[in-house]
């Protein structure tokens, strides 16, 4: 969810229900803290709390530094990213790869616990690939250092993002260990979300590319696990309010240049299920001011709102 996770997303989404989110990555280096990107990516004005702050390394003392660092400028937890399976990631032995080396796992923990006295928690997957799963053997390692709470991805990362989760292995971890666990991978709707929770006992779910185009799913899942029943699909109008506001956001925290760069993703995962989106799409991504954006994209959401109240 690198790219993703910024702060007016991270802030859409608590407004919209989510209960805890974490920072995109903070790369451990600290050569790379001055730069533009790790500034904005520290930038948690105006957030709600708990601040969440996930870093990523390979070095136990670099990581423990960098979890100092970010304690410093408002972290309230530091969650250790141990899961992501991009190559660029990887190939420095950081993110997933890390599960291939369990001894370096515990130092890494050990250092970042030791480092901080605020909660730290760890994002893993399940193993390295399908015939080296030890998330298990992991989980205790992070348990026996004194991490707070676990986040499971249901694939290895030789899956990286293909075919469907598995929750046998995080049912598995929760009933090994006494820290919370919370499961996450293809978790993408109210009834997905109360079906892993039921098989697995986990303590709670994480969503993370459901969330792209639709922040909404978590008042949706909340909704379904108090009352059993579903929330009204947000209408055209709706989708449109939320998505301008969003934009705006980007605007103002990254300014208006790369602004409307950034905003094309997100306008083309809100769209994505919308009646003419690929028309829309291809016309938005040329347009290169805010305002223009801005406006083609309340033009569009107000037609679909009026072609709804015709076909209804």
């Amino acid at each position: 969810m690198a790219g993703v996770t910024d702060r007016p997303f991270r802030q859409l989404c608590r407004r919209l229900g989510a209960g805890l989110v974490v920072s995109e990555m903070v790369a451990s280096n600290s050569l790379l803290w001055g730069s533009k990107k790790t500034l904005r990516r520290i930038d948690h004005a105006g957030e709600d709390e708990p601040i969440a702050v996930q870093i990523a390394g390979a070095d136990p003392d670099m990581m423990a530094e960098a979890a100092r660092f970010n304690v410093g400028h408002g972290a309230q937890i530091i969650d250790i990213n141990m899961g992501c399976p991009a190559k660029k990631v990887c190939n420095v032995m950081a993110g997933s790869a890390l599960l291939q080396n369990e001894p370096l796992v515990g130092r890494i923990l050990d250092a970042v616990v030791t480092a901080v006295d605020v909660p730290v928690t760890l994002k893993i997957r399940t193993g390295w690939d399908p015939e080296n799963k030890n998330a298990l053997e992991i989980a205790n390692i992070a348990e026996q250092a004194g991490v707070q709470a676990l986040s499971v991805h249901g694939r290895t990362r030789a899956c990286r993002f293909s075919g469907e989760a598995e929750y046998d292995t995080i049912r598995a971890i929760k009933a090994a260990v006494c820290i919370p666990v919370i499961a996450n991978g293809d978790i993408n709707s109210p009834e997905k979300a109360l079906e892993v929770l039921s098989y697995t006992a986990a303590d709670a779910v994480m969503i993370g590319r459901a969330a792209q185009g639709r922040p909404w799913i978590f008042r949706e899942i909340n909704h379904f696990m108090e009352t059993g029943r579903h929330l009204p699909a947000p209408g055209p109008l709706e989708i449109g309010d939320i998505l301008t506001g969003h934009l705006c956001q980007l605007y103002e925290f990254y300014g208006e240049y790369t602004g409307v760069r950034v905003a094309r993703k997100h306008i083309a995962w809100y769209s994505k299920r919308q009646r003419n989106g690929n028309v829309f799409r291809q016309h938005i991504n040329r347009l290169e001011s805010a305002d223009a954006q801005l406006q083609y994209v309340r033009d569009y959401f107000a037609v679909l709102s009026e072609q709804q109240g015709l076909a209804a």
